[in-house]
């Protein structure tokens, strides 16, 4: 089963690397990867999307706990949760493909966000699925370039990762 687990560790050097470096030693691979820091400039947030049984993130977890940098981790999947990724995918707009581009762009809200002769990059953000459809959706002759952030998540209502 696929877990975002969302991690406040200090933003210290080398923190990053220990908590990839647990993932690496055990075994464990790392679907995405998001880390910056937080409105607290001494703490940083990272987001790590995982998959493993429930008793493989319960290890991870209490593996993670047990780091020196970990302030607290918390497995977002275990409750209501917003998460989102954001895209930046150049395509190649030249003729007719330009009015086709700007139509599928506004239909998966998204936003171009630079223009040049023969190109568009386009911006958008939802979660993975969303950003899968739209790369399905276009004609896989046009795309140039992808970039993708990976995700990012958040619990939803009161619940909040802070020290």
């Amino acid at each position: 089963m696929r877990h975002i687990i969302s991690i406040l560790l200090e933003n210290e050097p080398g923190a990053l690397s220990r908590v990839v470096g647990l993932f690496s030693a055990r075994g464990y691979n790392i679907h995405t990867l998001t880390v910056a820091p937080t409105e607290d400039a001494s703490l940083s947030r990272m987001t790590v999307v995982t998959v493993g049984s429930d008793d493989v993130i319960e290890q991870i977890t209490k593996q993670l706990n047990r780091l020196v940098d970990v302030v607290k981790v918390v497995d977002l999947t275990e409750s209501a949760h917003i998460e989102r990724e954001l895209m930046l995918i150049k395509l190649r707009a030249v003729g007719k493909e330009r009015e086709e581009i700007k139509r599928m762009a506004d239909i998966f809200r998204g936003r171009i966000i630079d223009v040049t002769e023969k190109s568009y990059t386009i911006e958008l953000t939802g979660d993975g699925a969303k950003l899968d459809a739209f790369i399905e959706a276009i004609d896989s002759g046009t795309i140039l370039e992808t970039v993708r952030t990976g995700t990012s998540g958040v619990a939803r209502g009161e619940r909040v990762l802070k020290v």
